[in-house]
């Protein structure tokens, strides 16, 4: 009996709404709504592309190890999901478009524009973010001072000099051009007479939609190339108490050099070098181990799992 409750608790929901006018999703382990007896929960803040569904497993992971006491949420990215029959990419057009949703800034106010919707005010936040999830967290603990923030768990974070990191070198161009070849299909289907284009709408509608996801995801990552530059030392320094940086070992996202760099520039903060080989993208095979590690952090720093 015992082990079906657990299994029951490790059972994920899975919602679709709007926020910002964009389709957004996201994936709760525990409570599926919060209120105000809920004390703390754990938002992850993904990379990019921002599918919920990575973390499925790194979730599960900090979920059982916390003793199911704290709901644990991941909230993807505005724009990208592919949402359900019943939805659209976006209920508001130019509302979405005039606030720049699917880019780098308008994603970062997405995520403030959530936790002001679905998170009670008093409840305390444990953050997570991975790579450009980093950067966003930051800015939300800039643009919202009064945020009730615990700890901020930065995951091969890319905060600084994206477009001159090997990888970044590679990938500006294709990101910061090659995202309108995505946009082209959507183009010529909209040039169809009518008849013709409501007869092939119903054969390529799931190809647009997953079309636009793939367009948003690059829209954002040129974003990034050209924006994520300085690192935000300023706001470091005011949270550095709350803040866990991991890097990785051989991260072409983020090469070693910057953790050694921002290691010398604070010097009292906790950094810490990936020893066991774990790559940028960590979800896709080790998302139980990387978890076990931030359990055991905060642990360290909270004494007991069930003390926070």
């Amino acid at each position: 009996m015992d082990s079906m409750v657990e299994d029951r608790r490790d059972e994920p929901h899975t919602d679709f709404m709007y926020c910002c006018g964009a389709i957004t999703e996201t994936l709760k382990f525990g409570s599926c709504q919060l209120h105000s007896g809920h004390k703390v929960l754990f938002l992850i803040i993904p990379g990019n592309p921002g599918v919920v569904g990575f973390y499925k497993t790194f979730m599960q992971t900090l979920h059982s190890m916390f003793g199911y006491r704290h709901p644990v949420w991941a909230v993807s990215h505005a724009g990208h999901c592919v949402p359900p029959d019943t939805m659209d990419i976006v209920d508001d057009t130019s509302s979405a478009a005039e606030k720049d949703v699917f880019g780098i800034n308008g994603q970062i106010e997405h995520k403030l524009a959530f936790l002001r919707k679905h998170v009670p005010r008093e409840t305390s936040l444990v953050l997570v973010g991975h790579s450009i999830g980093c950067y966003i967290i930051l800015d939300m603990m800039k643009r919202d001072p009064e945020l009730k923030v615990l700890k901020a768990v930065m995951l091969f974070p890319t905060i600084e000099r994206m477009a001159l990191s090997p990888q970044g070198r590679v990938m500006t161009p294709v990101l910061c051009h090659m995202r309108y070849v995505a946009y082209l299909p959507l183009f010529l289907l909209s040039l169809l007479p009518e008849r013709l284009k409501s007869s092939l709408i119903k054969l390529v509608l799931v190809k647009c939609v997953s079309l636009f996801f793939v367009a948003n995801a690059m829209y954002m990552g040129g974003q990034e190339m050209k924006k994520v530059l300085e690192r935000d030392n300023v706001t470091i320094k005011k949270h550095l108490k709350k803040l866990i940086f991991y890097y990785g070992a051989t991260d072409h996202w983020c090469p070693v050099q910057y953790y050694h760099d921002i290691k010398q520039d604070f010097p009292n903060g906790d950094f810490r070098l990936c020893e066991n080989g774990f790559r940028h993208a960590f979800v896709l095979d080790a998302g139980r181990e990387v978890a076990n590690m931030v359990v055991e952090w905060i642990m360290s720093q909270y004494f007991c799992p069930y003390s926070i």
